[in-house]
């Protein structure tokens, strides 16, 4: 087999194996030997450019860049539709469509009118163009009359076909919704908390906010999914939208096992009855269900209002509420010393739970609802996770009911409460004394990401701590055999192992170093930045807010943060104990070789297929080289680095902005002055 044929069937297996996992849900490898796989494909695809294709599942681990989303004109309106919230309203629609049918009167009640009935699915509407099997467009609602085109951050959802197989048809489009599932929601914000970052509110929001960030390479990580469940276009399969749903799923889509045709009203209130009670155990939000006519011709004939079509309505679940007593108003502190009141309830049953909590978020929050211990309150669990207080019942509140005081101290070190003017959560300012910080620092500290030392979990932490073994990060490299021998679950291998992970991370990158001691606001993605262009930790604590601005992705509220760690005597100190220890505080020789500022201050745009070095490789020498890649042409770039098959618009907009065109020859002789 030669190399071409070698990537072409790596891609196969790999598209086979996406469509097992994330539209069948019967995975065929484990995680593992799929990640290898897609490993195998990226070096060979680095290797041998000339064998590109756009459709390459490869192209779902993202990487593009896009500042500004082009805005257009959906071929075919995205009608929102008509919302119900009672059966009476679904009787009133079926009468008018069978009305809208020239059903006799007589007969309204006997002639059948065969409806669709899908779930409701609580995320981002989205709408697909495929050509010849391709996906060539992904376009947001907007407005309805025209939208986002998102097709870079589309392309890395893996239940969304690249390329279609079996007897697709030339030309459509096909709708449906892009959602985040609880368990990646969760993932999500755990990862916000490690950054010092506020949690979403929910799904929903996390969803949109998702599609709509310019790294691609970070839409991917986030995991999105998508249902469709809608085709249009002048050409399809059937006549039938229950029909096209099937046709659709041997292409490859990923459609709702969740759909029923039913031939009655009565069929569609039994279904609307078994998934207002069953969506609890879905693993996504849904907050309603859809009703549609199933047969194309009627859904012509019945035609549109200005703002929905007449043939379908959504039935709106009401979100499930209860009424219970705020027996007591709880503060927990995060790693970052953000303040997050919780309201702690008499037990009430919601939504197949019991529910004893519900966050109150803030101080704003708690003096809109004027919400008081002792209150009977309103505790919703609708497109939220965890349950919120909505509102409290005034006319049981007792005669000497009192206004919540928020808290000035921390409840666990008592010290001050800072809020910054542009916050809206306290910080406990004490953070190298707070036990919970102290602890959530040690956690993010030895996470997967930042030093892996896997070894090292939260439950020894809590020992290790209550033993007052450590008190910061420092302290794990001063740790020895002799201290953990007396300690619980603490056998020879396990101490051995311990100690051994906390050697080995000594030789984790600078990069990954500076992510792991926990700057407010630096994540994953800004510490390789900072890293690439700081180079050490003694710059970086040297360095002028005006000089971390010119950094990407660092704004004024990251930089403010820099300044502020190192402002810290005893950060200094943590740092040098770190630094006395081995750990990487520096850009390696090997990086610092490859790396330079002669493009600094210079953007570039790359398009093309390049014979020497793949896309990633070369926006990767870019940053090396201190300069900054942006997805789209604009007045602020600076060269267009142009390989061979460059699309033509992107050629026309430079040559119209004065762009320099630049050949992947000329740019590597450039970088190695």
């Amino acid at each position: 087999m030669n190399t071409e044929q070698k990537i072409k069937q790596l891609r196969e297996d790999i598209n086979q194996h996406n469509y097992q996992y994330y539209v069948l849900d019967k995975p065929s490898v484990s995680d593992y030997e799929f990640d290898m796989l897609i490993e195998q494909l990226l070096d060979l695809e680095k290797k041998h450019p000339e064998f590109f294709d756009a459709t390459s599942p490869s192209h779902r681990v993202g990487g593009q860049i896009t500042k500004e989303f082009k805005t257009v004109a959906h071929e075919y309106p995205m009608l929102s539709l008509s919302n119900s919230y009672s059966k009476e309203d679904l009787q009133d629609f079926d009468e008018r469509v069978r009305k809208g049918l020239g059903i006799n009167h007589s007969d309204l009640l006997n002639t059948p009118v065969a409806y669709v009935c899908e779930l409701k699915f609580d995320g981002l509407s989205i709408s697909l163009t495929y050509k010849q099997g391709v996906l060539v467009q992904a376009l947001t609602r907007g407005d309805g009359v025209q939208g986002d085109d998102v097709t870079n951050n589309v392309k890395t959802i893996r239940s969304i076909p690249l390329q279609l197989k079996n007897d697709f048809s030339d030309f459509f489009e096909i709708r449906g919704e892009v959602f985040l599932s609880h368990r990646m929601f969760e993932k999500i914000n755990k990862e916000r908390e490690e950054i010092g970052e506020p949690p979403l509110a929910n799904p929903r929001n996390a969803a949109s906010g998702t599609m709509k960030m310019q790294d691609s390479s970070a839409v991917a990580k986030r995991r999105l999914d998508c249902y469709l469940y809608y085709m249009i276009g002048k050409t399809l399969p059937t006549a039938s939208h229950s029909q096209n749903l099937e046709k659709a799923k041997t292409w490859g889509f990923k459609i709702s096992p969740h759909t029923k045709v039913c031939y009655s009203i009565q069929q569609v209130f039994d279904f609307i009855d078994y998934w207002n009670t069953e969506r609890h155990h879905l693993p996504f939000d849904i907050d309603g269900i859809v009703i549609k006519v199933n047969d194309y011709a009627q859904q012509q004939q019945l035609g549109y209002t200005a703002k929905s079509p007449r043939w379908a309505i959504a039935y709106k679940f009401k979100a499930e509420q209860a009424s219970t007593l705020l027996e007591n108003i709880s503060y927990q502190v995060g790693r970052t010393g953000a303040i997050t009141p919780v309201a702690n309830l008499k037990p009430v049953s919601l939504a197949g739970t019991i529910v004893k909590r519900a966050s109150l978020h803030n101080a704003d929050i708690i003096e809109k609802l004027d919400v008081r211990v002792g209150d009977w309150v309103f505790v919703e669990k609708g497109g939220e996770i965890i349950p919120k207080i909505i509102g409290v019942d005034r006319n049981k509140r007792t005669a000497h009911s009192a206004p919540t005081q928020y808290i000035t101290h921390c409840p666990e070190c008592g010290a001050l409460l800072r809020r910054q003017e542009d916050e809206a959560q306290h910080y406990c300012i004490n953070e190298n004394h707070c036990a919970p910080q102290i602890k959530g620092k040690i956690e993010h500290f030895v996470s997967r990401k930042a030093m892996n030392i896997d070894s090292l979990g939260a439950e020894t932490i809590e020992q290790l701590y209550n033993q007052n073994l450590i008190r910061n990060i420092a302290d794990i490299y001063e740790l020895k055999k002799e201290q953990l021998l007396p300690l619980e679950r603490m056998a020879e291998k396990s101490i051995a192992n311990l100690l051994e992970g906390i050697e080995q991370s000594k030789k984790i990158p600078f990069e990954r170093v500076l992510y792991a001691i926990g700057i407010r606001h630096v994540g994953e993605t800004t510490a390789k930045k900072i890293a690439r262009k700081i180079k050490t930790i003694e710059a970086l604590m040297r360095a002028s807010q005006e000089e971390l601005l010119q950094i990407d992705e660092v704004g004024e509220v990251i930089a403010q943060s820099i300044a502020s760690f190192f402002s810290v005597e005893e950060n200094k100190q943590i740092i040098s104990r770190l630094i006395q220890k081995g750990l990487q505080f520096e850009i390696s020789n090997e990086q610092a070789q490859e790396s330079s500022d002669i493009l600094q201050g210079k953007t570039f745009v790359i398009s093309g297929v390049f014979s020497k070095h793949s896309r990633d490789e070369l926006k990767d020498l870019i940053e090396k080289n201190g300069g900054k890649n942006t997805g789209s042409i604009s007045g602020k770039t600076n060269y267009l680095l142009a390989g061979d098959n460059m699309g033509p618009e992107k050629l026309k907009k430079a040559e119209k902005l004065g762009v320099v065109l630049l050949s992947e020859d000329d740019f590597l002789k450039w970088i190695k002055k």
